[in-house]
């Protein structure tokens, strides 16, 4: 089963970038952040013409979530737990059978956190303090799930090509950095760098500055997974090659290949 996470900053936008990679990678899973729209306007159609059963957790014109899958959709839940007054469309969870099991899948867009010394600060460090509480009670059912999407986090100073450029930026500050080592510390796997340890992989380019023709970009795109997952784990990729395609997103998808 592959099981892809794409940051594609507005589906509307995108739409036809979406669907030729579809096409072109033919995921079985894929979630989708920052889709920009609501439930009612999301363009279910042109995707379930290719076979794809639909999750959408959305908002009118930023964040939102959305799942697509050509196996059925079990077990949907929206939102993170911990908050109730948090109206933020940024987390859904759903089962997905395989052949052989099934899989838990959380699909999550991260608060940004910026600007530093603010609210929103603040509140991107609470999401990721509420994202571990959740990943601890799934733990517990030792089952294989994946926490996929864009986290808005720059884990090492491997993962950005010119780490000065961040320093003052919430997505590489040492807070965020240390609830996101807390997360795997609970015994999950951050899936990119258990197969490919030492290489400088980037998900993200800015559009300003020529950062995509210099290839000056940073990893915060990520598949965590527990270790029932891990071990089924066969494969990861990067598909950089789409950030160069007409009107892209910022983000390219990660791709995990799961025996499920």
């Amino acid at each position: 089963m592959q099981i892809a996470t794409w940051n594609i900053n507005g589906v509307k936008a995108r739409l036809s970038n979406l669907l030729r990679w579809l096409k072109e990678a033919t995921p079985d899973v894929c979630c989708l952040q920052e889709i920009k729209c609501d439930d009612e306007a999301f363009p279910g159609e042109a995707l379930e013409e290719l076979g794809y059963n639909l999750a959408v957790h959305g908002q009118k014109g930023f964040n939102g979530v959305a799942v697509l899958s050509k196996r059925p959709l079990e077990d949907v839940t929206r939102r993170l737990p911990g908050a109730d007054t948090d109206q933020h469309s940024r987390y859904m969870e759903v089962v997905v059978p395989g052949d052989r099991s099934v899989v838990r899948i959380a699909c999550l867009y991260l608060p940004n956190g910026n600007p530093i010394g603010t609210d929103k600060f603040e509140y991107k460090l609470d999401w990721m303090d509420r994202l571990t509480a959740r990943a601890s009670e799934l733990l517990k059912d030792e089952e294989a799930f994946i926490l996929a999407g864009d986290f808005n986090v720059i884990p090492t100073p491997l993962d950005v090509k010119r780490p000065e450029l961040w320093v003052n930026d919430a997505l590489f500050q040492p807070e965020t950095r240390a609830r996101f080592r807390t997360l795997l510390n609970l015994g999950l796997t951050d899936a990119v760098r258990l197969l490919h340890p030492d290489e400088a992989i980037y998900t993200f380019w800015d559009y300003q500055a020529g950062a995509w023709q210099r290839n000056i970009g940073i990893r915060i795109d990520h598949q965590v997974m527990s270790p029932q997952a891990v071990d089924r784990l066969s494969a990861i990729r990067i598909d950089k090659h789409v950030r160069g395609w007409d009107k892209p997103s910022d983000h390219v998808p990660v791709i995990a290949e799961l025996d499920i």
